[in-house]
């Protein structure tokens, strides 16, 4: 019981540390551009019919992809404690199969490069 009262005790105390140190240590030195609602570099007051980069938007959607794919692998060590993990092993390398092939599609095809 000691050494759970001591742990606890510890991160108490480096927590309160941590919060006060985060609350005090940032500089405040509010600009325009912070304070703006949009930091995306787009105008908040301009129209909004301004031509849209396709290939940002392309970039944008396959890091989505690949971030779930990330979710989809993040579960693997603990589907590895089941009675089959060459199920497992066999699935989550299809995965990656599959979207290694779209990658080198991508690649293949062009759409990767910003310039033309």
């Amino acid at each position: 019981m000691n050494l759970i009262s001591t742990i606890f005790v510890i991160t108490i105390t480096l927590s309160a540390i941590l919060a006060t140190l985060s609350f005090w240590l940032p500089q405040m030195s509010p600009d325009t551009e912070k304070l703006s609602p949009y930091e995306c570099g787009f105008d908040p007051l301009g129209t909004a019919r301004l031509p849209f980069s396709l290939r940002f938007f392309l970039v944008a959607i396959l890091f989505l992809l690949f971030d779930l794919e990330i979710a989809l692998l993040l579960p693997l060590p603990w589907a590895d404690q089941l009675s089959s993990p060459t199920l497992t092993f066999l699935w989550a390398t299809t995965i990656l199969t599959l979207l290694t092939l779209g990658l080198i599609y991508e690649w293949i095809q062009g759409g990767l490069e910003w310039a033309e």
